[in-house]
């Protein structure tokens, strides 16, 4: 089997993969509206910048998921700045809990996920209803934070396959 080491460029690719997953996933906003799925849908940026911001990943610069956010807000048609301050909060919040963890833990970081994605849930709720005026659906955010959290295994299990090709 040839080692990545040996492919500098495919190499350089590979470790910059989340970030260009992230910048795709903003500008396409995956939705599932066309399989008529009524009450799903799950925020992925949340999870690839809670893990990857978890691990302390080399290539996962903070300047880069602000840039991210602002793509996000002018595809999705939001203010400027409210998924930058959502991914930003998302990048302090995990940093702060990987400083404070002695030993890290799947299950307190999946609810510290849960934790963390109900206060940015919440937080963009009050700003877009209260200052913005958004006719939001409440249902709407409490669904997506549910899905959310649940896909974060499937997608930390994916994560960690990743991590490993990159060490070999």
């Amino acid at each position: 089997m040839v080692s990545l080491k040996s492919k500098s460029h495919f190499l350089r690719f590979y470790s910059w993969l989340p970030i260009i997953i992230l910048f795709i996933s903003v500008m396409n906003e995956f939705d599932l509206n066309y399989l008529r799925l009524n009450y799903f849908s799950f925020n992925f940026p949340f999870i690839l910048i809670f893990f990857f911001t978890l691990k302390d990943f080399k290539n996962f610069d903070y300047f880069l998921v602000f840039l991210a956010g602002l793509v996000n807000d002018t595809v999705v048609g939001l203010p400027l700045g409210i998924s930058s301050l959502s991914y930003v909060l998302i990048c302090i919040s995990t940093s702060y809990f990987r400083n404070i963890t002695i030993r890290p833990n799947p299950i307190k970081d999946w609810f510290f996920f849960l934790f963390v994605i109900s206060l940015i849930n919440s937080i963009n709720y009050s700003i877009l209803t209260l200052f913005f005026s958004f006719n939001l659906i409440l249902m709407n955010y409490l669904v997506n934070t549910f899905f959310t959290f649940i896909f974060y295994l499937i997608f930390v299990s994916l994560f960690k396959y990743y991590l490993r090709g990159l060490n070999d």
